[in-house]
C-alpha cells in the first residue's frame, strides 16, 4: 500500500483489477517528493535505489531519507556519471531525526529532475544497485552495457524477459550482461 500511496502522490497512475496492477504511462513528468525508508509498513529501504532513478525524471527537487540502513547511496554515483543531478548529505533532511544523525556519512540525498540520462557501462555491484542500474539504463538515451546481472538474477529472475514484455529494448548478449 505504501508503494501505491507513493506512486499516487507522484501523480503517477495505475489500475488494480484481478490480474495484478497495471502502470499507465507517458505524462508530463511526476512532481518531485520526500521519501524516507522505514520499516513496514513504511517506505521499504528495498525500494529507495529504483524510486530514486524515478525521481531523476521528476520535476523539481526530490529528497530522499534512508534512515534503516548505512551506505545505502553507492550506487548514485554511476546514476551521476549517467548525467543524474544527486547530493549525497550526512544530515537527516527528512521529518524523521533517524540513528545516523550523528554518523559523518551520507544518509540522505537531493535529486534534482527531470534529468535526461545518457548510455554508458554499468558493472551491477549488489542486487539493489542492479536493479536500479537497469531501471537508468532503460531511461538513458542511446545503448547502454550492463554487467554482472548474476547479482539481479538472486532477486529478480528472468528480468530481462519480463521488461521486454512491457515493451523494453533489452537483450542479454552472454549469461552475465544485458544491452539495454
Amino acid at each position: 500500500l505504501t508503494f501505491l500511496n507513493t506512486l499516487s502522490k507522484m501523480h503517477l497512475r495505475f489500475e488494480i483489477d484481478d490480474d495484478g496492477i497495471r502502470f499507465l504511462g507517458d505524462g508530463p513528468p511526476p512532481p518531485a517528493i520526500a521519501l524516507e525508508t522505514d520499516v513496514h509498513p513504511g517506505f521499504m529501504t528495498d525500494w529507495q535505489q529504483p524510486f530514486t532513478v524515478l525521481l531523476t525524471q521528476a520535476d523539481g527537487m526530490s529528497v530522499v531519507h534512508e534512515t534503516i540502513y548505512e551506505d545505502r547511496f553507492g550506487y548514485t554515483q554511476a546514476l551521476q556519471e549517467m548525467g543524474a543531478h544527486i547530493g549525497l548529505y550526512a544530515k537527516c533532511l527528512g521529518e524523521v531525526q533517524c540513528r545516523f544523525r550523528e554518523q559523518q556519512y551520507a544518509h540522505s540525498c537531493v535529486v534534482r529532475g527531470p534529468t535526461p540520462l545518457k548510455a554508458t557501462q554499468l558493472d551491477i555491484p549488489d542486487i539493489r544497485a542492479g536493479c536500479s542500474y537497469i531501471l537508468a539504463a532503460l531511461c538513458a538515451d542511446g545503448l547502454s552495457e550492463v554487467y554482472g546481472i548474476d547479482h539481479i538474477e538472486r532477486g529478480y529472475e528472468n528480468l530481462d524477459r519480463k521488461l521486454r514484455k512491457l515493451g523494453a529494448q533489452i537483450e542479454r548478449v552472454q549469461e552475465r550482461d544485458l544491452v539495454v
